[in-house]
This record gives C-alpha cells, sequence and structure tokens, in this order.
C-alpha cells in the first residue's frame, strides 16, 4: 500500500480560548494537496477562529501546525501569505474610497506597479469568470461584488492553502456556480481549499471531505458527497430542523401599496427604477427574487426613506401617502426593515448590543428623552435569549459577534418591535441552518399574526420556503406576481433574465376591484431547508441567471455613516 501523501496543512490539537469561553479545544484537522475540504459547524462553534489561527491573524494558546510536513509559527498574516496561504473573510477588508485596483495593490509584492495589477485583475477576471472594472471605487460596488474583489485578491497571490468563509453568502446563483468552477480548477492544480460554510448543498456538491465543529471541538469527520443535507444537519447541531408550519388564511387588508414607481438613478452604477407595481396584504409573505445589481438596491431605499424622491402617493403605507416621509416617519407607522449590510446599516460596530437596541427601538427612551438603561438592557437580552445569540452579553460590542449571531440579533429586534410591515433583505446571510430554522419559523409566526413581510433574498430555496406569493426584480422592472404554488423554478429562473411579457399581469388592483388570491392557496407543509432538490434544479436556472447576470448592471453602494440604518 502507497504511504499517504503528505498534508498540505496539519493541525494538531490546536486550543485558543478567550475571556469566558474556548473557542477550539484540541482540534485536528489535516487537508491534502488538490483537497477541497469543508469546515461545518454551526454559529459560533470556533471556524472563524480557528481559519484565523491557520491564516496567522490569531496564534494558538497550544498543539501546532505544520505546511507541507514543516512546523510553522505564523505571528501574522504576511508571513501566511509568504507560504502560499491565502484567506477570504466573511466580512470585507476594504478601503471603500479606494479603486478595486488600488485595494488589491496594497497586499501584493510592491515590485508591482499599480498598471500591474490592473492587468492582472483583468486576466484574472477573465480567466475565472468573474467580471470587475478595477477602476471601479469600492463604495460604488454592491456586497456581492465586494466580495469578488476579496477573492480576486486572494487568487492573485497563487495561493497553496486557500481558506474562504461564507464565500457564497452573497453571490448570485450563477456567480456561485461559476466560484464553484474556479475552486475546482484550483484544486485539479493541486491546490488545497478550506471551504467554510453553512449551505450544506454547496458542501456535499463541491467537497471532498468535511470536518464537523461542535463548540469549538471535532465531533467526526466525512464525505459529504455521500451525506444527506439530514445527516449533515445532525452531525453540526444534533437534530434535523423541522418543518415549517402551513398556512390557510387569507391575506388581509392592503398594508404596503406600490404604485408606478420610477426613479432615475441618482449615480453612474445604479439601476433606474421603471414603473414598478405591487400591494402586500397583512398576513402574506412576498417573496423577491433577482440577481443582485438589477434595482434591489434602488428599490429598498425607496420603501425605507433613505430616498425620498418618490412622489407621495407611490407609495402608501396603510393607506397613507409616504413617498416622501422620512424612515422615521415611516418606522411610526410600523415599517421595519433589515439591511443586507450588517455592520455599517444593521447596527455600529463599537456599540454594545444594548445601545444598538436603540438604533431602531425606543421603547426604553423616556418622553424627556432620557435612556433607562435597566430596561434598556433587559430588552437586549431578551432579544439575545429568544434569538439564541452568542455573545459575552448585552454589553458586548456588535463588531465582537460572529456574522450569524450577528444577524439573529438585528433579526431578532426588528421583529420584536411588532411590526405592522417587515422589510428583510437576505434575512439569513451567513446563519447556520438551525438558526435559519428559527428565524424562518418566527417570520412565519409575525404572518401569521397578520404583518405583511417583503423578503428579498437571492436564495431561491428560502423564497419557496417562506413565500406566498413570487415576484422578480430584473433591470428595474417588476414581474407579475405568482402564487409560489403555481410558480416553478423553470419559470422564476426564466423571469429573472426578464424574460415574463406575454405574462399575466398583476399590478396593483384599483379600489374596488377583487383582491388578490388568498395568501398560501395550496400550500404545502414544506422542511425549513428543502435544499435536497437543488441539484435538480441547477441546470434548468442556468440558462436564465446567465442571461441576468449578463443584463445586470453593478449596484451602487451609497457611503453610509456608521450605524445609520434607515
Amino acid at each position: 500500500m502507497p504511504p499517504l501523501p503528505t498534508p498540505r496543512l496539519q493541525l494538531t490539537h490546536i486550543t485558543k480560548a478567550y475571556p469566558g469561553v474556548v473557542a477550539n479545544r484540541a482540534v485536528d484537522l489535516a487537508v491534502q494537496p488538490g483537497e477541497i475540504h469543508a469546515v461545518l459547524g454551526e454559529n459560533c462553534a470556533g471556524k472563524s477562529t480557528l481559519m484565523k489561527i491557520i491564516y496567522g491573524a490569531a496564534q494558538p494558546d497550544s498543539g501546532h501546525m505544520a505546511i507541507d510536513g514543516q512546523r510553522v509559527h505564523l505571528a501574522n498574516p504576511q508571513q501566511a501569505r509568504a507560504l502560499g496561504v491565502a484567506m477570504v473573510f466573511q466580512h470585507f477588508s476594504l478601503f471603500e474610497t479606494l479603486t478595486v485596483a488600488q485595494n488589491v495593490w496594497l497586499g501584493l509584492d510592491k515590485a508591482l506597479s499599480l498598471a500591474d495589477v490592473t492587468r492582472m485583475i483583468e486576466q484574472k477576471a477573465a480567466t475565472y469568470g468573474l467580471p470587475m472594472d478595477p477602476q471601479r471605487l469600492v463604495h460604488t460596488l454592491s456586497v456581492g461584488e465586494m466580495q469578488r474583489v476579496e477573492i480576486i485578491r486572494a487568487l492573485l497571490t497563487n495561493p497553496r492553502l486557500l481558506s474562504l468563509e461564507e464565500p457564497t453568502s452573497v453571490l448570485t446563483p450563477q456567480a456561485v456556480q461559476s466560484l464553484f468552477g474556479v475552486l475546482r480548477q484550483l484544486a485539479s492544480e493541486g491546490c488545497s481549499i478550506l471551504y467554510i460554510s453553512h449551505k450544506l448543498h454547496e458542501i456535499r456538491d463541491l467537497c471532498h471531505a468535511c470536518t464537523v465543529l461542535r463548540a469549538g471541538q471535532v465531533t467526526g469527520t466525512c464525505n459529504p458527497q455521500q451525506e444527506s443535507n439530514a445527516s449533515l444537519s445532525r452531525m453540526m447541531i444534533g437534530s434535523e430542523p423541522p418543518a415549517l408550519p402551513t398556512h390557510s388564511q387569507q391575506a388581509g387588508a392592503v398594508v404596503l401599496g406600490v404604485r408606478d414607481l420610477s426613479l432615475p438613478s441618482t449615480e453612474p452604477f445604479g439601476v433606474d427604477l421603471q414603473g414598478i407595481g405591487f400591494e402586500l396584504r397583512a398576513g402574506e409573505v412576498l417573496g423577491m427574487a433577482g440577481v443582485s445589481g438589477n434595482g434591489q438596491r434602488e428599490l429598498l431605499q425607496a420603501l425605507s426613506g433613505e430616498d425620498r424622491r418618490a412622489a407621495p402617493g407611490m407609495v402608501t403605507l396603510l393607506g397613507q401617502p409616504v413617498g416622501r416621509h422620512s424612515p422615521a416617519r415611516r418606522r411610526a407607522l410600523g415599517l421595519h426593515f433589515v439591511p443586507e449590510e450588517r455592520l455599517g446599516r444593521g447596527a455600529v460596530p463599537e456599540l454594545s448590543l444594548a445601545h444598538n437596541l436603540l438604533l431602531t427601538r425606543t421603547e426604553s427612551v423616556s418622553r424627556h428623552g432620557w435612556i433607562g438603561m435597566a430596561k434598556l438592557r433587559a430588552q437586549a437580552q431578551q432579544v439575545v435569549e429568544k434569538m439564541g445569540v452568542k455573545a459575552h452579553g448585552v454589553q458586548a460590542p456588535a463588531q465582537s459577534l460572529s456574522g450569524g449571531n450577528l444577524q439573529k440579533f438585528i433579526m431578532g429586534r426588528e421583529m420584536g418591535a411588532a411590526p405592522k410591515l417587515l422589510i428583510l433583505s437576505q434575512p439569513t446571510w451567513g446563519v447556520d441552518v438551525g438558526a435559519a430554522a428559527h428565524i424562518h419559523r418566527d417570520i412565519l409566526a409575525l404572518r401569521d399574526a397578520g404583518c405583511a413581510i417583503l423578503v428579498v433574498s437571492e436564495e431561491l430555496d428560502e423564497l419557496f420556503a417562506l413565500s406566498d406569493r413570487l415576484v422578480v426584480l430584473a433591470r428595474g422592472r417588476l414581474s407579475p406576481s405568482v402564487p409560489v404554488a403555481q410558480a416553478t423554478v423553470e419559470q422564476i429562473g426564466l423571469w429573472m433574465s426578464g424574460l415574463w411579457d406575454g405574462a399575466a399581469s398583476a399590478p396593483p388592483a384599483p379600489a374596488g376591484e377583487p383582491p388578490l388570491p388568498p395568501a398560501g392557496e395550496g400550500r404545502e407543509t414544506r422542511a425549513a431547508h428543502p435544499t435536497e432538490k437543488h441539484s435538480k434544479t441547477k441546470s434548468a436556472l442556468w440558462t436564465g441567471f446567465a442571461a441576468a447576470f449578463r443584463a445586470a448592471k453593478p449596484v451602487h453602494r451609497s457611503p453610509v455613516q456608521k450605524g445609520a440604518l434607515p
């Protein structure tokens, strides 16, 4: 029997503790050359800490690490990069006032000129199907495009070991398949890849091996291609997510009305909104699909009050024209909003969880403006306990939380405000399978209590699981709505390329006309994570996604003051 090859990466009994918590406890991990190895675990399982140790951003308290058989001690990321180790973190490390090329240039050999780096970006982007303009300022990029910059920056170092943390959390399905092609090509060339994700179907589709962490310890290893979503879920959280409840009640009165909303973009890389019209009723979930960069940001800004250029009657809330209302006035009427950017818009990084509650919740503020700190801390503690947020108390700064735990806190903050209208953008971005099931159940409980909910997501499985009706946003235009029981993945994929002309139009009904079809008509119980069918639908979606991706304009990311949640 031939000897086993020397592992590209070997971790032996790695332990790392922080005040009050042991993040990693005697972790063993081996990654072979050319292997795509998944690290799976729920939020706060220790995955991010382990990746920081591998990249030199943190040092273990005990244990040792070897690369290609040579024991190493990495004091900083520069030493890791010199050994061929590259890392793409879930939260980006980009200077927003610099261009893409300038950001990439900062981490490369100083002997290279900016012109050299620009050409390298263009070549790498073309080679791996990751379209990117090196001259774009980072603050004009969408979150998905920022992810692309981080990936290209890592690829330009020609890594021997590439670690990716939630790399597809903000990528379109088409871009995910493109990324998988990149990773498979890299693996075939001998690069080892550590892949950290909560998306079980992706791990089964892509990875050769999987190590499961729970509470900082290795609880198992497996070949994910021989596992099911259910078995991986049991290894990760000890159980399977429960099925989502059925929904039989009819939708109520119109809560949100949008009529002929047309707004030219204020930015050179923005998308013009063209005649957007729809209604959202009490007690229903409207799912909005679409490839990133087709007007989602512009529409959400118009609905939340960040953009107040719309005529008053273009947007109505509970019958009141609010097109010119500020975010605060809309919130007073019952509108709550969860943006896709957690740090900077959803939460102020440096502030505690308790103080971040004040961004949108003022129950602890007296009519004279005094903050009742005891009441505020109690409210924050309720959110932490209800959502299962893992943090060192409510005084912990937002930036100290893992991405998934911060998302749970922001979702709990907004859902706990008893909203009449809840707008959610990417509600389970970076959240593990158990927490995602929890969030989904809470969303449906709010719906059953009469809340009107708009879910904007690039996860079709999530939209089909939650929604009563579906619409698609493409090139700044909105498709007709279709009851989810009548929708097919193939149809939605085609609509994502803007090809719905000729379909039955469903604009908002004028007063006195029959209401929309009952929400949930014909719906069956759905599993919280219906990703088992994912591979069956990929080929059907490919044409629609590819066409939509080519048609999409880049999204403008306005520079927003930290914590300036509308």
